[in-house]
Order: C-alpha cells, then sequence, then structure tokens
C-alpha cells in the first residue's frame, strides 16, 4: 500500500506541473486583460503610459512561461503569491473559502452515498419490479438533468412557492455572526442539490452490483442453509456488491467539484466558486493557478483513495499488481 501511494505521488508531480504551465498559457491566450480588470472603472480614463506601468507593476509584461516559473519557484517555498482581483495573498483566499467548500462536497456525498446504496439495494431485491422501474426511472431523469436546472428548481419550489428554506447565502441577512445552526439551515438546499446530482451513479452502480451479486455462489450458498433474506441481502450480497462502488470514489470527484462550483455560484454559498470565477475573468494567474493545482490534487487523492479501498476490501486484488 505504502509503495502504491509513493508511485502516485511521484505520478503526481508532473501531472501538477503540466497543469499549472497550461493554466499559465491558457490564461496568456485569454482575451480578458489583467489590467483592465485590476484597475476597473479607472481603467477608462487612464493613458496608455499608466495603464503599461500598471501591467510592469503586475508583472504581466511578462512572458506567461517567466511568470509560471516565478510563481512555480515561490509555491515552493509555500508563498502562492497574490491575487491581483481580491487584492489579498492567495492563501488567505484559500483558507477562507475552502473550509465551506469542503463541508458542502463532504455532506453532499455522505447523503449521495447513503442515499444511493439504500435506494441500489430496494432496486435490485426485485429486479423488474415496480419499485426497481420507478427508482431506476428517476435515477436515469436526475441522471440527464444540469446540476444548476436542479438548483433553481429548488429554490423555486422550497425557497419561493413552499418558503421553509432560505434562498442562498450561509447565514440570515440580518445575522452578525455564523452560528452553527443557521450554516446547517442554509447548508440544506446547496448540498441536498448537489447530493441529488450525484446519487444517480451511486443508486445504478449499486442495484447493479447488488443484483450481480444475489446470483452468485456464496449467496445461494447462505439462502440454502437457511438463512434470513434480510441477512442473505445485508451480510453477503451488499458487502460483494458495493465493491464496484469503490471505483466511483475517484471517479466522482471532478464531477463533485464541478457541481458544488455551479451549486456554490446558485446559492451564493461562500466557497470557492466566486474566486475562481473572479480569478477567471480577471485573469489572475496566482490564484488561478492555486485553484486548479488545489483541484487537480482532489481528483488524484480521490482516484489513490478508490485504489486503496479496493485493494483493501477486495481480496482478489494485490497492492503489487496495481
Amino acid at each position: 500500500m505504502a509503495r502504491l501511494a509513493g508511485r502516485r505521488l511521484l505520478l503526481a508531480v508532473p501531472i501538477l506541473l503540466f497543469v499549472t504551465f497550461g493554466v499559465f498559457a491558457i490564461a496568456a491566450a485569454s482575451p480578458f486583460d489583467p489590467v483592465k480588470a485590476y484597475a476597473g472603472t479607472a481603467a477608462l480614463g487612464a493613458d496608455a503610459e499608466t495603464l503599461e506601468r500598471l501591467r510592469e507593476n503586475l508583472g504581466v509584461d511578462q512572458p506567461f512561461t517567466s511568470r509560471w516559473w516565478h510563481w512555480l519557484t515561490a509555491a515552493l517555498t509555500g508563498d502562492l503569491g497574490q491575487s491581483s482581483v481580491l487584492r489579498q495573498p492567495v492563501a488567505d483566499v484559500i483558507g477562507e473559502r475552502l473550509v465551506w467548500s469542503s463541508l458542502l462536497c463532504a455532506v453532499a456525498f455522505v447523503v449521495a452515498l447513503a442515499a444511493g446504496t439504500v435506494l441500489g439495494v430496494l432496486a435490485a431485491r426485485r429486479p423488474g419490479s415496480a419499485l426497481d422501474r420507478m427508482i431506476t426511472s428517476v435515477a436515469y431523469s436526475l441522471e440527464a438533468a444540469p446540476v444548476f436546472w436542479l438548483a433553481l428548481l429548488a429554490v423555486w419550489l422550497f425557497a419561493l412557492q413552499l418558503g421553509v428554506l432560505p434562498a442562498g447565502g450561509l447565514t440570515d441577512t440580518a445575522s452578525e455572526q455564523v452560528t452553527a445552526h443557521q450554516v446547517a439551515g442554509h447548508l440544506v438546499l446547496p448540498a441536498g442539490v448537489l447530493a441529488v446530482s450525484q446519487l444517480p451513479w451511486f443508486t445504478l452502480y449499486v442495484r447493479q452490483g447488488v443484483g450481480d451479486a444475489l446470483g452468485e455462489d456464496p449467496v445461494r450458498g447462505a439462502r440454502a442453509r437457511g438463512l434470513s433474506e434480510r441477512t442473505v441481502l445485508l451480510g453477503h450480497a451488499l458487502r460483494s456488491g458495493l465493491l464496484p462502488v469503490l471505483t466511483l470514489v475517484g471517479s466522482r470527484v471532478p464531477e463533485l467539484i464541478t457541481g458544488a462550483l455551479l451549486v456554490e455560484s446558485v446559492f451564493s454559498w461562500p466557497g470557492i466558486a466566486a474566486a475562481t470565477v473572479e480569478a477567471a475573468t480577471a485573469v489572475d494567474f496566482p490564484l488561478l493557478a492555486a485553484l486548479t493545482t488545489l483541484a487537480t490534487a482532489a481528483v488524484l487523492v480521490g482516484n489513490l483513495l478508490a485504489d486503496l479501498l479496493y485493494g483493501l476490501f477486495d481480496p482478489r486484488v494485490k497492492f503489487s499488481d496495481m
């Protein structure tokens, strides 16, 4: 296991280098002007000499390769640079917002996994039944639904029509401090929408895995020994049927991050979505590179976690072969 983690760590280094280099290259080719984004409306009345001096102060007059190398060498020492659009250190920008994005993603992932497991088992218990057809139909429908559409629908229904949940934000409008009760209330809609967007894959994977396990010899042997259907289903079929779901842990991370960005934008959740949008439109090189590196690292960690879990729970898989 340690060797697998070490190999993946070594492989992550060139991937992260390539990703950060690509961010600087794409940002340099962007039609957005970082100088005008930094100056705002003041850039409309500024002369060319002033804009050029500002460009030099921001360092955007250099080739993107020089900017990338300067950022990379500084990042290795812990200095992620200064965000030109948010006017604060990049580390502070990420630190203030990452905790809320992590909370949103963690809650949504746990809810999607738990609900998907329950629905998948119910559907696999009697294949072809009315319940099975209903669950799979809803799962396929949700699989095709864009997450931003689900978010807008949830706002319209639960916040505007029923008025039972807040439409967005982290706390109530008149609140002067952040409390756990308010955060929990405002978390329900965004986390619920994000969980629903991930739910179909877990449901369908569990249904397929448990359905296949019910036809295997160990499960048939358990039934022949007179074990109850509940014990056969939960103690034997579910344990074997959940193995394919472990592969989703890594493959759903990119979708989870993308969905979280959209959900945060719709619900005004104070995560990294707003910072990502502002960094992209303002061509904020240090912030863009740091956020992209963070997302890439999350995907790599998710893939590693999926492989480690699969190797731990499936005796047929050896870490030396991975």
